[in-house]
């Protein structure tokens, strides 16, 4: 569906764009208004609080791609592994919007469009919850870092039309990691890493690299939760793997029916915020596989 024309209201918000850039213009000009809008956000449930949250989100495969490279396989043996978890939309952006803000906002591309503020980082930072987006390729701006950074793959700067501060390059993962590190960790691979633009073993590669260095951080080891899954399928049904690499959670599958709105609602009650959006009465990932 195509947005409406820019409105005054975020036509002002969009001039408030400074130090991280502006963002993209005419082609691919914000729109001030979505065509669809979340629902007030829920209260959140009574899920045990997870001392840390991390998310890394890969690209474009499907659940049986995913699950065949070497290193997936391995976590998959070895933690928690949902087998009936699915993208909820097609192309890439409505689907980062759905794990940060519980709605696609009726969008059915990958061009900019300027959001309300909302989603996941408005709700932690107004509780005053530290968080982190580690993008690789980012350079502080976020509408015009250079490849293999994606906009489309930064879902936080949508909401409000504006680059938070908490948007940072990936190579502050490791400092943060050892340091002083915040309760969510958002980490988005680059074009290549992701598996967009390389093949699946490149991008398990990749995860095999990285995600020791966080289940060897003390922030993971401490009642820490780790969520890996794949932004949407090139499959039937839009099956993705979501993997569940938690401290103490051994091999074991949830067939459960779990989607993207699933995970942002768990992500919000692990850290004690509201759900946003149409994620208030989603299946919580905690409950499924049992977490405590």
């Amino acid at each position: 569906m195509t947005p409406a024309r820019p409105g005054a209201a975020l036509l002002g918000l969009s001039l408030l764009v400074g130090a991280c850039g502006t963002p993209p213009s005419a082609t691919g000009s914000p729109s001030a208004k979505p065509t669809a809008t979340a629902s007030p956000s829920a209260s959140p449930s009574a899920t045990p609080a997870a001392a840390h949250v991390f998310v890394i989100v890969m690209e474009n495969r499907s659940y049986q791609q995913a699950i065949a490279q070497p290193y997936v396989a391995q976590l998959a043996a070895r933690y928690g592994l949902a087998t009936n978890y699915h993208a909820v939309a097609h192309p890439s952006l409505p689907n980062y919007l759905a794990m940060t803000s519980g709605s696609t906002w009726g969008i059915g591309d990958d061009g900019f469009h300027a959001l309300p503020m909302a989603g996941l980082g408005s709700e932690l930072s107004g509780a005053g919850i530290s968080w982190r987006a580690y993008m690789e390729g980012f350079n502080g701006d976020c509408y015009h870092s250079p490849y293999p950074y994606a906009l489309k793959h930064n879902p936080f700067a949508y909401y409000g039309a504006r680059c938070p501060a908490s948007v940072v390059p990936m190579t502050n993962l490791a400092a943060d990691l050892q340091g002083s590190t915040p309760q969510l960790l958002w980490i988005t691979p680059g074009l290549c890493h992701d598996g967009h633009d390389c093949s699946s073993a490149v991008a398990d590669q990749w995860l095999a690299a990285t995600v020791p260095q966080i289940t060897g951080s003390p922030a993971w080891q401490e009642n820490g939760t780790l969520y890996i899954t794949w932004d949407e399928s090139t499959g039937l049904g839009n099956q993705v793997p979501l993997l569940v690499v938690a401290p103490h959670l051994a091999r074991q599958r949830s067939g459960q029916n779990l989607d993207h709105f699933s995970l942002v609602a768990t992500i919000a009650d692990q850290l004690g915020v509201s759900r946003p959006g149409q994620s208030a009465g989603s299946a919580s990932i905690v409950d499924a596989f049992g977490l405590s």
